[in-house]
């Protein structure tokens, strides 16, 4: 939400997919089997493809756990718009920071299939942009992420 909230004060016509608008919505009826991942996913990216079609930066941001998964949405997006982005955290950090007590309800067995608990995650062989947090702030993260984008934004521009 930062990034989104930066690119438009820099100008940018962005909107930003997550796991909270989207799973009230259009994917509700999704639960976190294998299967369900692949297809929020999948209705994720064909969302995606549809807002950049309109010229629109769209931020996808979700857990793909898998690389099949991402290159699922690789795929349907198009390589020329699809940037993969790594927010490499360490799976502790991750549940330090978790305000909804996702991690700590997977623990107690209340969810199953939750990605890093008792579902698997393969991380990205080569994300075209990959920050690492830990033992950074979020402002110093931010910050990072927003340079690297911003370069791949202009060249895509410019391919057009």
């Amino acid at each position: 939400m930062a990034l989104e909230s930066t690119l438009f004060n820099q100008g940018y016509s962005v909107v930003a997919l997550d796991g909270d608008n989207i799973r009230t919505g259009i994917n509700n009826n999704l639960q976190f089997s294998p299967e369900d991942r692949t297809e929020n996913i999948r209705r994720v990216a064909e969302v995606a493809k549809l807002f950049i079609s309109q010229g629109q930066i769209c931020i996808v941001s979700f857990i793909s756990p898998t690389i099949e998964i991402r290159k699922m949405a690789k795929d349907i997006i198009g390589d020329k718009d699809f940037i993969e982005v790594f927010i490499d955290t360490p799976i502790e950090i991750c549940e330090q920071r978790d305000i909804k007590g996702l991690y700590k309800k997977a623990r107690a067995g209340e969810i199953s299939d939750f990605t890093g608990v008792n579902a698997p995650y393969e991380i990205p062989l080569q994300p075209d942009i990959h920050i690492q947090t830990h033992g950074k702030s979020e402002i110093e993260s931010l910050n990072e992420l927003f340079q690297n984008a911003v370069l791949r934004i202009r060249f895509l521009i410019k391919q057009t």
